[in-house]
């Protein structure tokens, strides 16, 4: 993902609502989000590249999202792939040991929440390894450090706040991530339709009060236009 907002146990109806942007090189291949074969119990796209994933749920209650973060050198090949982290956490038994312990992955640079029976987390290795629970709210991640303002993600943070007092359905919120602005500085606009790298898909990750669960998945051409949806049910055990 390059911009995600996450709303953990800010509304009564629904205690879990995730909505984010992954933007990539079109030419990178990629699975749509489906279940795993070898891990069923796993909801999430694929990395057909590296490996991996950029979002995900599981059965057991986990979810995790990352995103990556600038930096002035390139990415180094030598290292694991950051989807490997989503992947991993996914696979994971319950439980939350060792979770701050991700933090120290040999990848590249990364922030990323993480959510099990324990809670919501953030983690990342920027500007060195560090993890940290949350409290209840609104909560964004984009490519720069945890702290700093990042036009995009306060956008949909905001887009995600107003959608609770709307009392929409979660399809609405595919609407924000679809936003067509113009980006501030050398922020990137909320979504990029560009025919080399752009936004290859926008996903809403919802769960209501009673554990049942939505995972909806949105992809897009080179050219911006839709290309196709995935939609799938699950149930998780209640959390928190």
């Amino acid at each position: 993902m390059c911009v995600v907002a996450l709303a953990w146990q800010a509304d009564a109806r629904w205690p879990l609502v995730l909505a984010g942007n992954r933007d990539e090189f079109h030419a990178r291949p990629a699975a749509p989000a489906a279940r795993w074969a070898e891990a069923p119990h796993i909801i999430a796209g694929r990395d057909l590249q590296s490996g991996g994933s950029w979002a995900g749920v599981s059965d057991e209650g986990r979810l995790a999202v990352i995103t990556n973060v600038r930096s002035a050198s390139p990415p180094d090949p030598s290292l694991l792939s950051r989807g490997a982290l989503i992947s991993g956490f996914l696979e994971r038994a319950r439980g939350h040991g060792g979770t701050a312990a991700l933090a120290h992955m040999p990848t590249n640079a990364f922030n990323a929440f993480l959510i099990d029976r324990a809670g919501l987390w953030v983690i990342s290795n920027q500007p060195e390894p560090n993890a940290a629970a949350l409290a209840p709210g609104v909560h964004g991640l984009s490519n720069g450090m945890l702290a700093d303002p990042w036009p995009r993600k306060d956008r949909l943070c905001t887009a995600l706040a107003g959608w609770f007092s709307q009392d929409l359905e979660p399809d609405a919120l595919l609407l924000a991530l679809a936003r067509r602005d113009n980006g501030v500085g050398d922020h990137p606009p909320s979504f990029i339709a560009a025919p080399i790298y752009g936004t290859r898909c926008s996903t809403v990750i919802a769960v209501d009060a009673d554990g049942r669960g939505q995972f909806i998945e949105r992809s897009f051409g080179a050219n911006g236009n839709v290309s196709s949806e995935v939609r799938m049910g699950f149930e998780w055990p209640m959390i928190g």
